[in-house]
This record gives structure tokens, sequence and C-alpha cells, in this order.
């Protein structure tokens, strides 16, 4: 029998891998949801047709009601009482439960003991990857707990919420968290890195529209995405922080503790703290990670609030058409990117097919020959110049679908 499935937790990683649960998963109950905030399970349960979802009213009627729990919470306090709240429901025995949380390694272990003495499985399983990639299924999952557990849990990441896995099968689950959290410490210091760069840029006189697009053809991915995010300004616009301040500092200030522990220091995220620390002062709740760029402008004698969107798009514009003034001027090097190679293309067959039929060999199958060799090249031409023209001129416009509301016309 298939096991009934309840998702705690609709926050912006939470609903994304939630999506793709419902989606890919193949289960064949609803998805029961539970979040704090009623409206979100409804507004995110509306997504889906009728009967893939069920909204619970408490931890405790959707706990007695499934197989395998999975939680995804902001915080420590509240993963733990949320812990707390489902071992108070009833009976967990038998009951999986995937904590899929970035906690301090010391709180997973705690809460993981507190549902083996009842009874019940338990899988540490952080995930690496940015809200968008969550939406999209691309998220990196670091599974660590007894064999057994973890192998049921896998069912639901690479193919489903996330395109890998580190596999930490009967380890500590400490050991999840871990990686987790020093993991987040390249987020912490790319971010600091890229708004130290490009402020130094900006104020040098360099032009920040040269350092981006240095990024984006050294270091495509995370780098060139934080950077376009950074530039765009969104962190003093946005409704809600698509990696809100305290939840940064919270990571930073566990990645510390967890290096005094093992006694190393950690130069670089006790820069990127005190900025965070900043972000926090001049925005509250509202920050967002990319404000670092805001505090180090600040610092640097320069409006905390970055240019918008539209002047990167122009920065970057000038250097598109300079490209073009070069390709101009470079036609035998550009005629790869236009309608002309086509004609190009066509000119080179015909002469392929010309040395086809004046060369065949003679004989009684000098006809088979050329008929033979003119097809081949024919088909090869057309087969090249379809898939060619549907690259030059698309039928259908490609579309980013990672993108939230209030970016798609900036």
């Amino acid at each position: 029998m298939a096991p009934k499935l309840l998702w705690i937790g609709l926050g912006n990683m939470g609903r994304g891998m939630c999506k793709n649960v419902v989606e890919k998963a193949n289960v064949d109950h609803p998805v029961l949801l539970f979040n704090r905030t009623k409206q979100r399970s409804v507004d995110f349960s509306a997504k889906f047709p009728a009967g893939q979802t069920e909204i619970v009213d408490s931890v405790a009627a959707g706990v007695a009601r499934a197989d395998i729990i999975f939680t995804i919470l902001a915080k420590d306090d509240v993963v733990e009482a949320v812990a707390d709240e489902i071992l108070k429901a009833g009976d967990v025995t038998g009951k999986l439960f995937v904590e899929c949380s970035t906690v301090h390694p010391e709180t997973t272990t705690r809460v993981a003991k507190l549902f083996h003495d009842r009874g019940a499985e338990f899988v540490a399983a952080p995930v690496f990857g940015a809200p968008a990639m969550g939406e999209l299924g691309q998220l990196i999952g670091v599974l660590a707990g007894p064999g057994a557990s973890v192998q049921k849990a896998r069912y639901f990441f690479t193919g489903v919420m996330a395109k890998s896995e580190i596999d930490m099968s009967d380890q500590p689950y400490e050991k999840a968290l871990q990686l987790k959290l020093i993991g987040n410490t390249f987020i912490l210091n790319m971010v600091e890195q890229l708004s130290e760069a490009l402020v130094l840029s900006e104020k040098s006189g360099l032009g920040t529209q040269y350092l981006h697009h240095f990024v984006e053809s050294l270091l495509p991915g995370p780098f060139a995405a934080y950077s376009t995010r950074i530039l765009s300004g969104a962190y003093h616009r946005m409704a809600y922080p698509l990696f809100p301040v305290d939840l940064a500092r919270k990571d930073a200030r566990h990645a510390l503790s967890l290096a005094e522990a093992s006694g190393v220091r950690m130069r670089n995220l006790e820069v990127a703290d005190a900025h965070l620390a900043e972000v926090k002062e001049h925005d509250g709740e509202r920050g967002d990670i990319a404000g670092i760029y805001g505090a180090i402008r600040k610092e640097s004698g320069l409006n905390a609030k970055a240019a918008s969107l539209p002047v990167l798009r122009r920065e970057l514009g000038q250097l598109q058409r300079r490209a073009t003034n070069h390709r101009q001027t470079t036609p035998l090097l550009s005629a790869a990117n236009t309608p002309w190679s086509v004609i190009i293309g066509l000119v080179i067959v015909v002469a392929m097919a010309l040395a086809a039929w004046f060369f065949s060999p003679k004989g009684e199958n000098q006809v088979l020959w050329r008929s033979s060799l003119i097809l081949s090249i024919a088909s090869c031409f057309l087969m090249w110049a379809v898939t060619f023209l549907a690259q030059l001129h698309p039928l259908i416009e490609p579309r980013r679908s990672d993108l939230r509301k209030e970016f798609i016309h900036h």
C-alpha cells in the first residue's frame, strides 16, 4: 500500500519542493499540507487539480493520517517546537520523518533522538539550491541516517525534488547539517566577494557592466545569477526576500559556532555576517542576503540602493553593440550567426552535388552512385538548415518559468 505524505512548511523553499512531490512522486493519496499561516496552504493547494492535495488544520491531524512526514522550517526553535507537537499528537511508531530544515547539527541530533525513542524513523535531509531551483526540481539533497530509512526517502529526491543526492547512509545525522552549513558559507562568501568587487568596479571608474560580463563568462551559474540579482537592485524592492537576512545570519552563526568548536576561524564569514547585521539594521526582516551589496555601497560612500535593472541592461547593451560592431568589421567570423549561412551552405552543397555528378565511377552503377550521393548531400543540408533556421527564428519564443511575477516586467 502506497504511503500517505504530510508536508509541513510552505516557505520559499518548501513550496517548490512540495510542488514537485505533488506533481512527480506518483503518490496514490492526496498530499496533506500544513502551514502555520493557513492561507499559504490554501493558495498553494489551489494550484493543483482537486484530489492532489488536502489541507489539514493541525499538525496532530496530519501526523495521525500520514506515514511519511516532511518538514522544512525556518529556525531551530521552530523545528524543535513542531517536533514536540508531533510527539504529543500520539503514536508515531513506524512513521518516517524527513527533516529538510537548515539547523545546527546539535538540534538535528536532539530531534532525531526524540523520534527514535518513540519508535519512529528519521532522516536528516537538508538541501542545496535557491528557491528557483526548488521549483524546477534541481536541488541537491544531503541524506543522512540509517541506510534503510535513507533508501525510503531517496524516492522523493533525485528525479522529483532534486537533480542529485549526497548519500550519507548510516552516517550520523549531524554530518548532513555540517555539510549544509559549510556549503552555505560558500554562498555567503560569494555574495560578499561579488558585492565588494562590484562596488570597487563602480568606484574605480571601471564600471559594473564589465565585471558582470566577466562573471557571466567565467563563472556562469550561481555567481552570474547573484551578480544579476545584486545589480538589479531587487534586494531593496522585494515585498518578501528570497534569502531573508535573519535566515542568512542564522546559517552564519551556526557555521561560526561549528568552526569555533573545531578550532577554526572563518574570517571571510565574519565580515559577511557583519554586513548582514547592517542589512538587518537598515531593512529589518525584509532584508535579503543580496543587501550586503547595499551595505558595502553605503560604507564606501555610495547610495545603498543599487541602480535598477534597466540601468544594468543599458550598460550590457553597450557591450552588445560593441560586439555587433566588431562582427560587422569581421563578416567571415559572424557569418555563422546570420541567414547568409544558409546561402553559403547551399552554394557548398551545389558544388558537392556537381562533383558527385561528374566524378561518380563510370559503369552500370553510375546512376545509382550519382543519385545516392546527391540525395545524401541534399538531405544533410536540409536537416541542418531546418535546425539552424528554427534557432534563428523560433516559432515559440523561449520563456523562463523560474521568475517571480514582480520581476517579469522589470
